[in-house]
């Protein structure tokens, strides 16, 4: 990370406590409605965050001067997946045949599923390319649409749109389908709604936490690898 000056120093300190006080206060809310997927810690907390931005005319640069400090933290937590996945990791050896299958469907679909999307909403071209890998991880995602020439800064919108009605509706669809293995419900959490869906299946059990971040780690390197030469084949 590159060193601050004294002004971007207090501008960085600013907007973490302003971020982590609409966290917490999301986190209050969450509580009070019962932990419901409905009330989701992404869509509560970032949701008045960028009105005020909006609202105030304040330039993106000037937040993410702390933004970029809690964005380096994303990696550590990723990483902290690995500690549930060493606890539960003959389950998932146990389940590398039917992970195998489930993974292509799901990217697959997840890919597919954009492309339908864009299509039927007339969408332009540079669009569904920033749609089309609206399922892995932010960071994958704006360098998978980067490279098929869409705009990455569109494809991260998606991303984290998707993550959230994944994180909110799906635990419930699960449920509705009779999904009840917990494994299932992890896996295909992961692959649908990335980060965003493995931080709410959590609540749910280690297990499916686990099996979600199996999925959404994989699902993120099958789709930067196979996507972007696809496109170029049949583009």
């Amino acid at each position: 990370m590159s060193a601050f000056s004294a002004g971007d120093l207090m501008t960085a300190v600013l907007w973490i406590a302003v971020t982590l006080a609409f966290y917490l206060l999301a986190r209050r809310i969450q509580g009070a409605a019962g932990g419901t997927p409905l009330a989701n810690l992404v869509l509560l907390g970032a949701a008045p965050i960028i009105a005020l931005i909006y609202v105030a005319d304040i330039e993106l640069n000037a937040y993410m001067q702390g933004g970029k400090v809690l964005l380096w933290l994303v990696g550590p937590a990723t990483v902290a997946i690995a500690v549930p996945l060493y606890r539960n990791f003959a389950r998932v050896r146990s389940a590398l045949l039917p992970m195998s299958v489930s993974l292509v469907v799901g990217s697959s679909v997840a890919v597919l599923s954009a492309l339908l999307i864009g299509e039927a909403m007339g969408a332009s071209v540079e669009t569904i390319r920033a749609l089309a890998p609206k399922s892995v991880s932010t960071p994958i995602a704006m360098g998978i649409a980067e490279e098929i020439g869409g705009y990455p800064s569109l494809a991260a919108a998606f991303v984290i749109f998707t993550g959230i009605v994944g994180a909110v509706f799906g635990a419930g669809f699960f449920t509705l389908v009779r999904i009840r293995d917990a494994r299932a419900r992890g896996f295909a959490m992961g692959i649908a709604a990335h980060g965003i869906g493995t931080a709410s299946i959590f609540r749910e059990g280690e297990v499916q936490g686990t099996f979600s971040g199996v999925a959404m780690a994989l699902n993120g390197i099958i789709t930067a690898l196979v996507l972007p030469l696809l496109w170029l084949a049949f583009a």
